[in-house]
């Protein structure tokens, strides 16, 4: 059985992607406070992991910046976009020039526009993907879940930001395993984001 269909993630050859998690979408999007609260762990973690982070911002002219509790001060790049995939040119770009990248962690909104067509354009790559379901989410529950189905079928991974972290970081004894477990020893909220999937 490949890497690719066990779901591997190694520490050095992966990159986060944060989609279009702003401002104008907050009061739109369902469980955003809670997918926000697992956000900032990913955002956190890829700092003390040393992840290269890439973030998008759908048309922030009108929908604004990433919101203020993202501290993505350290992310590889800010990319502005119209288009609904994150793979934009310059982001290709960003990503050919950090070396050996194989794993994408990609998490934001909404799952069955922006997520979904980064999912198949990255597939099309040949870029493993790793979609963290507890960080995700949609206008609608039926979206969100559909969306997931989807990339099941199209050999997409399908996780949590838990399982996410300690398979990269591997091993108790890791230097940074402390920092992680201090980010996930509170329990993300208890919210409808789990039901049906």
């Amino acid at each position: 059985m490949s890497e690719k269909r066990l779901g591997d993630l190694r520490l050095d050859q992966t990159v986060f992607f944060c989609c279009d998690m702003q401002e104008k979408f907050r009061p739109a999007i369902k469980h955003f406070a809670d997918i926000l609260q697992i956000a900032q762990r990913l955002v956190k973690a890829s700092k003390i992991l040393n992840i290269p982070l890439i973030v998008t911002e759908q048309y922030p002219k009108g929908l604004g910046a990433t919101v203020s509790e993202l501290d993505a001060a350290h992310a590889v790049g800010v990319f502005p976009k119209t288009r609904f995939t994150m793979l934009l040119p310059e982001v290709e770009e960003k990503l050919q020039s950090i070396s050996n990248v194989k794993h994408v962690v990609l998490f934001g909104i909404e799952t069955h526009v922006c997520i979904q067509q980064t999912v198949i354009d990255l597939l099309k790559k040949d870029y493993e993907v790793h979609v963290v379901a507890d960080a995700c989410s949609s206008r609608s529950q039926m979206n969100r879940l559909f969306a997931f189905e989807r990339f099941r079928q199209s050999g997409a991974i399908v996780t949590t930001s838990e399982a996410v972290l300690l398979q990269l970081v591997g091993d108790k004894e890791h230097p940074h395993f402390k920092e992680i477990q201090s980010l996930i020893r509170e329990l993300g909220p208890e919210s409808g984001l789990g039901c049906n999937l």
